[in-house]
């Protein structure tokens, strides 16, 4: 009975391992139509196919290259107070950018060799950014977690 309790358990520990997928989003668009439907509306999409499997996905997006600006709080003081279609889709951005770190559990990593050459102070930040050393060494921890490696340009 012990011998069928323990091969049950690791039975059961095999499934639920097989039922979890991860994805880490390698974010470097600065264009807001392929942020809008590669990972705002991607994400939801596949979160929904595998909640329909009765399976778990686990996302996190590591934010480098153009795709800083999505990130920031408020432009007027930030290197992208000038870009015009950034400022008319920021509202929209921010509350869909924060439902996904607050419904679909989301982690965002953004990169701070760049914020540093780009002169983006941490505190300009929405609450749920978290930043790395780089965007290679984020990458690199997710990869070796077992995310599978998508990039978005």
């Amino acid at each position: 009975m012990k011998i069928f309790l323990i091969m049950l358990a690791m039975f059961g520990f095999l499934h639920a391992q097989e039922s979890l997928h991860k994805v880490v989003f390698d974010l470097t668009t600065g264009d807001v139509a392929t942020l809008e439907k590669r990972l705002l509306s991607g994400i939801a999409y596949q979160k929904t196919h595998y909640e329909s499997k009765l399976e778990e996905l686990e996302v996190a997006v590591v934010i480098h290259g153009g795709a800083y600006k999505f990130f920031i709080k408020e432009l007027a003081a930030s290197p992208f107070k000038d870009d015009k279609v950034l400022k008319k889709a920021q509202t929209d951005l921010s509350k869909r950018l924060a439902s996904m770190s607050e419904t679909y559990g989301v982690e965002f990593f953004i990169c701070a060799v760049g914020m540093k050459g780009l002169k983006i102070e941490e505190s300009t930040l929405y609450d749920f950014v978290k930043i790395v050393p780089n965007s290679t060494i984020g990458l690199i921890d997710k990869q070796n977690e077992g995310f599978a490696y998508i990039p978005i340009r």
